[in-house]
């Protein structure tokens, strides 16, 4: 059964885009292009790839209004959609890895997600050790199994209740937060050694 569009005026937008309003896609772009970015880094943990796998999704989401039914909110079925996207790209990548890029360097604002302060407003040293963190939290997310880091995302950057989540993942409410609740754990577990001490031991 469909939802009346005024609940959710992001499907009400998708509903125009629908009938090949090209403003409305225009508007839902500007809305939901940054958490759409952060999701895909965050499965990715590649800037570039963000950027340019987001834009994909959009092309999608485009390319998909036709067939569009409001079933639910319309960012479950934008998260759906990245999510399909983002997994087809994580095989593709098992299947041909690719060289690595170039490592980022300490105050280079590369992440979409967590933009370093302007250097001159806090110590060399201090942005050096921010920046490093940020490269460990990136390594501890890509280190969670695939499921936990999607509902970890999804869970940040999609605005999504769990039981949204549990759509976009095809599983139920009590796993979404069991998967939610294992991938937080293990990033404490993982970074805490790195934030008491300031070294990055595996265990």
């Amino acid at each position: 059964m469909n939802l009346p569009a005024e609940a959710d005026p992001d499907a009400a937008l998708m509903l125009r885009v629908q009938r090949g309003d090209a403003e409305a896609f225009g508007d839902l772009v500007a809305r939901w292009q940054k958490p759409v970015v952060n999701f895909v880094h965050r499965l990715l943990s590649d800037p570039d790839e963000a950027e340019d796998l987001a834009q994909a999704v959009f092309v999608q989401v485009w390319k998909a209004a036709p067939r569009y039914r409001q079933t639910a909110r319309f960012s479950t079925f934008l998260f759906t959609v990245a999510r399909n996207l983002c997994l087809n790209e994580i095989r593709r990548r098992s299947r041909h890895p690719a060289e690595p890029l170039d490592p980022r360097l300490p105050g280079d604002d590369e992440s979409p997600e967590r933009p370093l302060p302007d250097a001159g407003q806090i110590p060399a040293d201090v942005a050096a050790q921010r920046a490093e963190l940020i490269v460990k939290v990136d390594e501890a997310l890509a280190d969670l199994p695939e499921k936990q880091r999607l509902a970890l995302a999804l869970c940040r950057e999609g605005e999504l209740s769990y039981e949204e989540i549990a759509v976009v993942l095809e599983t139920t409410v009590p796993a979404t937060k069991s998967l939610i609740h294992r991938a937080r754990e293990t990033l404490k577990t993982r970074l805490k050694p790195y934030l008491s001490t300031g070294t990055w031991d595996q265990p």
